[in-house]
C-alpha cells in the first residue's frame, strides 16, 4: 500500500488567484520603494555631460565612479563624517542611559506620578519642531558657554544638537523600555531587594542586562535618526566646518550651478554607514522588534 501510495503523483495545490495578486502588489511595492535608489545609483553612475546632452532618460554609454570620488574629495566627506560621529555617539549613549532610568522608575516602583512621568516624556515627541524653533534658536543664542564650546555659546556647536537629540528622542525611548520592563518578572527584582541590593544595583545590573535586545533595537533606530538628522543641524549651526554630513552635502552645490549626479553620489556615500549599523545590528534589531511575541 505504501509503495502504491508513493509511486502515486503528489497533488498540489491550486494557485488562488488572491494569492498572485498579493504577490503582485508586494512586487510592485517593493519596486516604488527601490525606484528612486535604483534611479540615483543609475544617475550617479552617469557623467553630467552625457545626461545634459542625451537626458537622464536615455541608454547609458559611460559608467564609472568619477561622480563618487569627486563627491568624496570635493565635499572633505572625512572631516564631516567625524562631526557626525561626535554627535550621534553621545547622543546616543545618553539618550539610552537617561531613557533607561526613567523606564525603570516608571516600570518599576509604584507611585501616583508614574504614569504622569511616562505622559510628559511621551508628550515631548507630539509636540513638531517647528513649533518651537524660534524661542529654542533664540535660547541657544543666549546660552553662553566660554571655554566649553568653540563658538561661546550653546549656538554653533556639537553639545548643542547632542542635547535636542537627546530631548527630543528621550520620550520614545522611555515608553518603549518601560513597557519592556513591565514584561520581566517581578520576582527577580524582589530577590534582590530581600537579599539587600541597592536601587542602582538593581537597575544596573540586574534590570539593564535583561533589556539588551531592546537597547540593541533602538540604538539601531537612534543612529540612524540622529545620523539623518538635516534640520536641527541647519538651524542649529552657523559654521560649515561644524556641520554634520546631511549638512555638508550643500558644499556640492555651487552658487550657479549644480551637478545633480555629483550630489546623488554624495547622497549614497552618507548612505553608507547607516548601512553598516544596520547590517552590524540586524540580530539584535530583529529581536528587539519581536519582543514578547512568542509569550502567551
Amino acid at each position: 500500500m505504501s509503495t502504491v501510495s508513493s509511486a502515486l503523483p503528489k497533488q498540489r495545490n491550486p494557485i488562488r488567484p488572491a494569492r498572485v495578486l498579493l504577490h503582485a502588489f508586494l512586487a510592485l511595492t517593493a519596486l516604488a520603494w527601490l525606484a528612486p535608489l535604483l534611479w540615483a545609483i543609475f544617475s550617479a553612475l552617469r557623467p553630467y555631460s552625457e545626461t545634459s546632452d542625451r537626458g537622464y532618460v536615455s541608454w547609458p554609454h559611460t559608467l564609472n565612479f568619477d561622480n563618487f570620488k569627486n563627491a568624496f574629495t570635493q565635499s572633505d566627506m572625512t572631516h564631516y563624517f567625524m562631526n557626525t560621529l561626535v554627535i550621534a555617539v553621545p547622543a546616543v549613549l545618553l539618550t539610552l542611559f537617561l531613557s533607561s532610568m526613567v523606564a525603570f522608575y516608571v516600570a518599576r516602583f509604584d507611585f501616583r506620578v508614574n504614569l504622569f512621568l511616562l505622559l510628559v516624556f511621551t508628550a515631548g515627541n507630539l509636540l513638531p519642531q517647528q513649533v518651537i524653533i524660534t524661542p529654542l534658536y533664540r535660547m541657544y543664542l543666549l546660552t553662553n558657554l566660554p571655554g566649553i564650546t568653540q563658538s561661546g555659546k550653546l549656538y554653533d556647536s556639537a553639545l548643542g544638537l547632542v542635547l535636542i537629540h537627546v530631548a527630543f528622542q528621550s520620550g520614545f525611548c522611555a515608553f518603549v523600555l518601560s513597557n519592556y520592563m513591565r514584561s520581566l518578572p517581578h520576582e527577580l527584582t524582589e530577590a534582590a531587594l530581600v537579599d539587600g541590593a541597592s536601587v542602582w544595583r538593581l537597575y544596573w545590573q540586574i534590570t539593564l542586562p535583561l533589556c539588551k535586545p531592546a537597547m540593541a533595537a533602538l540604538a539601531t533606530l537612534l543612529s540612524i535618526w540622529i545620523y539623518n538628522d538635516f534640520f536641527w543641524a541647519l538651524v542649529l549651526i552657523s559654521t560649515g566646518e561644524n556641520m554634520p554630513i546631511t549638512s555638508a552635502l550643500n558644499n556640492l552645490s555651487g552658487q550657479y550651478f549644480t551637478d545633480p549626479n555629483l550630489v546623488a553620489a554624495g547622497s549614497l556615500l552618507t548612505a553608507i554607514p547607516t548601512l553598516i549599523v544596520y547590517f552590524a545590528l540586524q540580530k539584535q534589531f530583529v529581536s528587539g522588534l519581536t519582543l514578547g511575541s512568542a509569550k502567551g
